[in-house]
Order: structure tokens, then C-alpha cells, then sequence
């Protein structure tokens, strides 16, 4: 049973309140709740000392004991105790698993990643798979699955509201969310599974490039494209968690498909030296076609190999129009490239700003590369796993009050 559903409204609306505060707060006085949140004094302090009981806060010595008050009774300082629970964040990716354990502020604590056949993704190994890396990942950190109070698992599939993927085809969906909502119920009060590039979003929105930004698109852009899409400061899902989904870039011209930047350069480099196409001058014209990779071309385009740069612009111009597609209908400013390979989309980047339609009718959206690297689907799961933990608190039975646990 939930130990505060009882609570009445305004009581939890200032526990909620100046909760929030000192999440974010160093050590801090009633005063400064006063100051921060508007309470009178007696309500202050009565909110503190719930919060100190429930585990949240921590007591420190008095102001007068640290050298910041001189006369009448010293104040008591409080501070947030981001150790009272721990919060994981997985990235169940196609091929790998990863997971991150952190403190209820995100700060990781111990990691664990595994390299898994995507050949041989039947849901119940993946089940166990995960299972093991959380489990890696605790005995990092050390920390135990009692201490885990939200738990986010990001999968390449769409998720709906209830941390389902629908049916897809062939079945690949169901494979990678294996409805992970069950697996991890018995391991956390708190698990949400969400769409791998909604996360990326969260990552971007909480530490990225969208800081600050109510509207953009986090995309997702290595082997697939898939978008995670913030509007008026709220992530887009749709029915049946498929808002992003892009197989409808088949349709696109000058698209043509969902597959992502790293496939799109290494096809236009083959291409361009079967064509005979390349400067005389270029490196590309000494690699084996079937030995390139992306991050060859992207590295020759950085040094300013004209080869690769024209490799550049052609990728570049298929990413316009993506971030066209999306400025159109969702009206963004921002269009983030994110994952492992934005690390060296810069050509491509500086290539789609000057190739996107100036004929949208609303102003285009500018085009930036993360900066959060390939982690930023677990960076993104750590993020919502705070997010979770955060906003249900006071819901959680390790947070309850001494008398409510004594009585549960």
C-alpha cells in the first residue's frame, strides 16, 4: 500500500513543493524554504521535519557550527540526501545492453554492458540478459535491487503508454521489448520503458543541446533514423507509442528511406567510386569499397578531403530534408543529431544547413550535432528514471513515514 495516499491535498502539495526545492538545493535553511517556495515558518519547519523522517533530508550542523551565523538561536540546515535510494537506467539496444546505476540526482554510481547476437534476441534470453547487466551493474555501484526505486529500460521499438510495444510484422517489436514493464516489476516500485529516441530526447532536453528548448526533434541518426519529438515542452507518443516511427521517409523524396547517416555514407562512397566520380586527390580512392566505414569518410571530410566532403553534402542533403519533414509538421526549432555518430556529423551537419528548403513557409529549424555521444540512450534512462522517482516520492513505501512502515 501506498503510504501517503492519504495525505491530504495541501499537505502534499508543500511536501511536493519543498521536496523539489531541495532536490536541487545544496544545504539549505527554513529560511531559504520560505524565501524559495512562499510558506509561512511553522509550516516550513513541520514540512522539513516529515521529509527529514521519511528518509529524504538529512539534518547538518547548524549555521552557527559552520561559521555562518553569530547571534540568537542558530538556524538548522538541510540537505537532500540523493543516497537514500539508487535509480537504473538500461539501454536494451538492438545489439548490446547497457546499464546505468545512479543516485536519486543521476549521478552514476556503476555501469555494465553486454554484447548480445541480434541474431539470437529471443525474448526470453533478452529477459535475462538484461536481468544480468542490472544485476552487473548493482554489484558495481554496490548497491543492492531492494535500494532501486525507479528503473528505465529504452528498447528500439515503439512503447505505449503502458510500456507496451504494439505488433509488428515480424515480429521484431516483441523482441526487443519483451515487455520489460513485467520483467522489472518485482525489481523496482517504479519502472518505465520507453522508445530509445523519446530517451534521447530526455538526455537532450536534461543535458544536451535542447536545454531550455520546449520544441524540437532528438534524432537518433546512426543506422536508423528514429525521432524523439518535443512539442510546447511536452514528448510526443501517440496511440500505440509510435510518434518518431520513421518508415515514413520511404515516401519522402530526396529521402528515401529510414536507414540512418553511417549507412547513407558508406553507400554514397561506394558509389562515387564506382563512378569514377572521386578527386584525383582523394584518400577515398585508396580504400577497398567493401572495408569502408562511416567514420572514415566523416574523418576524411573533417581534414577537408574533397572526396569525402562531397560524400558530405550528398548525406547532408538527405538530412535536410528530414529536418524539413519535421519542421513542417511539428513546427521545431531545434533538430538534434544525436548517438554515436554525431560525434563526427559535422560535415554532414554543415552540409544539411545549407542545403534545407528555404520554401517551408515557417522559418526552418537549425541543425546541431549532440554532444552527449553514444551513450545518450542511458543517459536519457537514468534522466527518466530521476524524473519517475522524483515526481513519486512520497508514493514509495521506502520513503513512508517510521509509524506508516511499522503499520505496513
Amino acid at each position: 500500500m501506498d503510504a501517503t495516499t492519504t495525505t491530504p491535498s495541501l499537505r502534499r502539495h508543500n511536501l511536493d513543493t519543498v521536496l523539489g526545492h531541495a532536490w536541487d538545493a545544496e544545504a539549505f535553511t527554513a529560511s531559504d524554504v520560505i524565501a524559495a517556495v512562499g510558506l509561512t515558518r511553522s509550516t516550513a519547519i513541520d514540512v522539513l521535519d516529515e521529509l527529514s523522517a521519511r528518509g529524504l533530508l538529512a539534518e547538518m550542523p547548524n549555521a552557527r557550527a559552520v561559521g555562518e551565523y553569530s547571534k540568537g538561536r542558530p538556524a538548522r540546515r538541510f540537505a537532500f540526501r540523493p543516497e537514500a535510494g539508487v535509480v537504473v537506467g538500461v539501454d536494451a539496444g538492438r545489439g548490446h545492453l547497457s546499464a546505468s546505476v545512479a543516485d536519486l540526482r543521476g549521478r552514476t554510481l556503476g555501469t555494465s554492458r553486454l554484447t548480445v547476437d541480434p541474431e539470437l534476441d529471443a525474448p526470453d534470453r533478452r529477459r535475462r540478459a538484461a536481468e544480468a547487466t542490472v544485476d552487473a551493474a548493482l554489484t558495481r555501484a554496490r548497491r543492492t535491487r531492494g535500494e532501486i526505486v525507479a528503473l528505465c529500460v529504452g528498447v528500439p521499438a515503439p512503447v505505449n503508454r503502458a510500456g507496451r510495444s504494439p505488433v509488428h510484422h515480424d515480429g521484431f517489436w516483441a523482441r526487443m521489448n519483451p515487455d520489460f514493464v513485467d520483467t522489472f516489476a518485482a525489481w523496482a516500485p517504479l519502472v518505465r520503458v520507453e522508445n530509445d529516441a523519446t530517451l534521447a530526447a530526455v538526455a537532450e532536453r536534461s543535458h544536451g543541446a535542447a536545454v531550455g528548448c520546449d520544441d524540437f526533434v532528438a534524432l537518433l541518426a546512426g543506422e536508423r533514423f528514429g525521432a524523439g519529438i518535443s512539442v510546447d515542452g511536452r514528448l510526443l507518443r501517440g496511440t500505440h507509442g509510435g510518434a518518431g516511427e520513421t518508415v515514413a521517409f520511404d515516401r519522402v523524396e530526396g529521402v528515401g528511406s529510414a536507414w540512418g547517416l553511417a549507412p547513407r555514407c558508406v553507400d554514397a562512397a561506394r558509389a562515387a567510386l564506382a563512378s569514377g566520380s572521386l578527386p584525383s586527390d582523394s584518400a577515398l580512392r585508396d580504400v577497398d569499397p567493401e572495408s569502408i566505414e562511416a567514420k572514415t569518410v566523416l574523418d576524411l571530410a573533417a581534414a577537408g578531403d574533397a572526396g569525402a566532403l562531397a560524400v558530405a553534402r550528398e548525406v547532408g542533403g538527405a538530412l535536410a530534408g528530414v529536418a524539413a519533414v519535421f519542421g513542417s509538421l511539428f513546427d521545431v526549432e531545434r533538430v538534434v543529431v544525436s548517438g554515436a555518430i554525431a560525434a563526427g556529423a559535422g560535415p554532414i551537419v554543415a552540409a544539411a544547413i545549407d542545403a534545407i528548403p528555404d520554401s517551408l513557409h515557417l522559418p526552418p529549424p537549425t541543425i546541431v550535432a549532440s554532444t552527449l555521444g553514444a551513450d545518450i540512450v542511458s543517459i536519457g534512462a537514468v534522466a527518466a528514471a530521476v524524473e519517475a522517482a522524483r515526481t513519486r516520492a512520497l508514493d514509495l513505501a521506502a520513503f513512508a513515514l517510521p509509524e506508516d512502515r511499522a503499520r505496513a
